[in-house]
């Protein structure tokens, strides 16, 4: 099968780059799978994609079969780069198309629900404030409203690593095991 990795950090010694991409990466490769690693913040400073870069992204999300989005959480967001990506690739017409139920409203139609999506994303915060007080609102927003609403993604995977900057080598080989696990589960179906 086909792998995108979608990578959305802009530092290469973070845990997002070098712990999770590289061990999905590494696990993929293990398994000879076909692999097509997209750095958002080496390809993109400005975040606006251009014409060229938006075709050829698009070629990507066509070509794969697995999508695996991987960022830290900034701001109760995924980063800029990121977020750029959704809005200016995942557009009417290739993402979904909206089916007018009356003048002033319709509902999105997914066109990608074939692909199988998986995301990561890394907190510095602990789990408690971010799952009782906010409610979980960065998986709840991209899960519920983009992922399932708008993409028909109803099946993705979403996992959360909490207090990365702050938790032990051991903790972050923990998060690295989960990780493995998950793409070699993902293998078998």
């Amino acid at each position: 099968m086909n792998n995108l990795i979608i990578i959305a950090h802009p530092d290469k010694t973070s845990f997002c780059y070098n712990g999770i991409m590289k061990t999905i990466r590494e696990t993929l490769q293990t398994n000879k799978e076909e692999i097509y690693v997209l750095d958002l913040y080496k390809e993109n400073i400005t975040f606006n994609f251009g014409k060229d870069k938006v075709n050829r992204y698009k070629e990507l999300i066509t070509w794969s079969d697995r999508i695996y989005f991987i960022s830290p959480v900034w701001w109760f967001r995924t980063t800029p780069a990121l977020e750029s990506f959704f809005d200016q690739i995942f557009t009417p017409g290739f993402a979904y198309n909206f089916i007018p139920i009356s003048k002033l409203y319709g509902y999105p139609k997914p066109l990608l629900s074939h692909k199988k999506v998986r995301t990561y994303l890394t907190h510095g915060a602990p789990a408690w404030p971010v799952l009782t007080m906010y409610l979980n609102s960065v998986k709840l927003r991209l899960v519920m409203g983009v992922y399932s609403f708008v993409f028909g993604w109803f099946k993705t995977k979403t996992r959360q690593f909490w207090s990365v900057p702050f938790v032990s080598q051991n903790e972050r080989l923990v998060y690295l095991e989960k990780v493995k696990q998950d793409i070699k589960n993902d293998l078998k179906k």
